[in-house]
């Protein structure tokens, strides 16, 4: 993300990457993507934010910009690495709650890395448990997360 351009320059940076061309040919705001672009700021929630630095935003409302720049790539499969951290705890489940309806509307596979076992509980559909380099048990979250050497050797229950 770039933090100086505005939330719709950064989208319009990505949908020019995403053809293959530099941006600096064609004006940003007379690219064919600013509706699609606008599209996916709205069903973030961050469409209001589009005229904005990305440097302005609460770390929260930057997340959301970062799940509709990777949609902007058209994606099947989004790797994440802890999506929700950095962002302040009463953000977590709305801003998941807006990633997981995002990715479904997209139809985006999603693979993430989670410590947090709520958020694990919650949104996860398939659990892989890694525990010294080696997958220790997959499953459901309640299967996984109900395995007693899970609860104790990674957990620490």
């Amino acid at each position: 993300m770039f933090l100086d351009q505005t939330v719709m320059e950064n989208m319009l940076i990505a949908a020019a990457s995403l053809r293959g061309r530099p941006s600096g040919f064609q004006a940003l705001s007379r690219m064919p993507e600013v509706t699609e672009m606008e599209r996916l700021l709205h069903l973030v929630g961050v469409k209001s934010y589009a005229e904005r630095t990305a440097r302005e935003l609460p770390e929260g409302q930057r997340k959301l910009v970062d799940i509709a720049l990777a949609l902007a790539l058209k994606p099947k499969l989004l790797p994440m690495d802890e999506p929700t951290s950095g962002v302040a705890s009463s953000e977590k489940l709305a801003i998941m709650d807006i990633l997981t309806t995002a990715l479904v509307k997209e139809k985006v596979t999603s693979v993430f890395v989670e410590h947090d076992m709520d958020m694990v509980e919650r949104y996860a559909s398939r659990v892989a448990v890694w525990n010294v380099g080696k997958i220790q048990k997959v499953g459901t979250p309640a299967e996984v997360l109900a395995d007693p050497k899970v609860r104790e050797q990674v957990i620490g229950i």
